[in-house]
C-alpha cells in the first residue's frame, strides 16, 4: 500500500506540544504497519515541490490508496513564517486533483478554538478577522473535497460549520504503548501525583491545588512549559513544599510520569472541554497511570467508560475523599492499573492509523 501523508508545517522530531507531537505519531504508525508514506510536509515552497513530484508519479500510472493529512492549529493558508496567504490554493489545489484521480482524502481537523470568543482576546480584531475568514475558507474546500474530516471527538463536530456532519469521524490521540515499571505498593506515606500540559484558561486546577495545599499526605508534581506557568502562578496560592513546578519534556517528563501513583486531569469543567480529548488522556493511559479527572468534561466520560480512574464532581470535599480512600487502600490504584492494561491495547497510534487505512480504502 502506497500513501500520501501530508501536513502544512515542518515536522519536528523535537516538538513537545501536542499539535507538534501528533502528526510524527501518526506518520511513524502508517510506516510501522508497513505502508509506503511520500509526505507533503514543511512551509509552503517544500510542500510545492513534493505535491509536484507526487502529481507527476500520478500521472505516469503510481498507484496511492489514500491521503491522510494533519492540520495544523493555525489555517492552512497562514502556516508559512510571515503568516500572509501568498498559496492560497496550494494544498485544496492538491486535494482537488486527488479526487479527481480517485484518490480519497482524510484529514484530521485539530481544534475548533477560533469560535470561541477567548481566542481573539490576545489579538488584535484585525488578526483575528482575517484568521477566522482563513478558517471558513478552508472548511469550505474541506466540504467539497474531503471524504472524512476527523475530528478529536463527535462532540465536537456541533461546532464545526460548513462541512456536513456525514463526513465527521472521531479520531482521538492515541499513545505509545509503555508498561509501567512500577506499581502501588500497599503502604505509602504520601501519594504521588503528577500533571503534564498546558497552564491556560482551558486548563484550570485551581481546586486541586487548594486541597493539596490542606495535606500532608499528597505530594503532586506539575510539569509545564515555564513560560506557562510565570503567566498564571499569581492565580494560584503560594505553593506548599508538597508541590512542585517543574519544566521537563521527552525522557525527563517520562520518568517523573512513572514514578508517580496516579495522574490528574483534574480541571475546571466548561464547554470546551465537553469535547476536547488531550493528548495528555492518552498519554497516560499508555503509561498505566490511574487517573483523577472532573465530571462535565470529555475526559471525565472517557475514564468512567473505560474504568481507567476517577471522575469526579469540581469540589473540593469530592477531592479529599478520593484522596482519603487511595491512601486507605492503594489496592483500588492496582487494580484501576490491571484494568488499563486491556484498555491501552485499542487507544495506540497503530490503532489509530488502522482506523484511517479502514475508513479511505472501504
Amino acid at each position: 500500500m502506497k500513501i500520501i501523508f501530508h501536513h502544512p508545517l515542518p515536522l519536528n522530531p523535537n516538538a513537545t506540544s501536542a499539535s507538534g507531537i501528533r502528526p510524527l505519531r501518526m506518520l511513524e504508525a502508517f510506516k510501522s504497519l508497513g505502508y509506503q508514506v511520500d509526505v507533503v510536509a514543511g512551509y509552503s515552497a517544500e510542500r510545492k515541490v513534493a505535491i509536484n513530484e507526487i502529481k507527476k508519479n500520478i500521472k505516469s500510472g503510481v498507484k496511492y490508496d489514500f491521503i491522510y493529512s494533519e492540520s495544523s492549529t493555525m489555517p492552512t493558508v497562514l502556516t508559512d513564517p510571515h503568516h500572509l496567504p501568498l498559496h492560497p490554493l496550494l494544498d485544496f489545489g492538491f486535494f482537488r486533483f486527488c479526487k479527481k484521480n480517485n484518490i480519497k482524502t482524510g484529514l484530521f481537523y485539530r481544534d475548533i478554538y477560533w469560535l470561541f470568543d477567548s481566542y481573539s482576546k490576545n489579538l488584535s480584531w484585525f488578526k483575528s478577522t482575517i484568521a477566522k475568514l482563513a478558517y471558513k475558507y478552508e472548511l469550505y474546500f474541506y466540504k467539497r473535497y474531503l471524504e472524512k474530516l476527523y475530528l478529536p471527538s463527535l462532540e465536537m463536530g456541533k461546532y464545526v460549520p460548513i462541512v456536513p456532519s456525514e463526513k465527521f469521524i472521531a479520531l482521538p490521540p492515541g499513545h505509545d504503548t509503555v508498561l509501567s515499571t512500577n506499581s502501588p505498593s500497599e503502604q505509602k506515606d504520601q501519594l504521588k501525583l503528577f500533571y503534564v500540559g498546558g497552564m491556560s484558561d482551558h486548563y484550570q486546577m485551581h481546586t486541586l491545588f487548594q486541597v493539596i495545599n490542606e495535606r500532608d499526605d499528597v505530594e503532586f508534581t506539575l510539569c509545564t512549559r515555564e513560560i506557562e506557568w510565570q503567566a498564571v502562578k499569581d492565580e494560584y496560592p503560594d505553593l506548599t513544599k508538597n508541590i512542585k513546578i517543574v519544566h521537563q519534556s521527552g525522557e525527563e517528563m517520562q520518568a517523573l510520569m512513572l514514578a508517580s501513583d496516579a495522574v490528574s486531569i483534574f480541571v475546571k469543567p466548561q464547554e470546551y472541554r465537553e469535547f476536547a480529548a488531550p493528548v495528555k488522556l492518552y498519554e497516560y493511559l499508555g503509561n498505566r497511570k490511574p487517573i483523577i479527572a472532573s465530571q462535565g468534561t470529555l475526559a471525565g466520560k472517557f475514564v468512567t467508560d473505560n474504568k481507567i480512574g476517577w471522575s469526579l464532581p469540581y469540589a473540593e470535599t469530592a477531592l479529599h475523599e478520593l484522596f482519603d480512600q487511595l491512601k486507605a487502600n492503594s489496592k483500588l490504584l492496582i487494580n484501576v492499573q490491571a484494568q488499563m492494561n486491556s484498555v491501552a491495547q485499542n487507544h495506540t497510534w497503530q490503532a489509530r492509523a488502522k482506523q484511517v487505512v479502514k475508513d479511505l480504502t472501504q
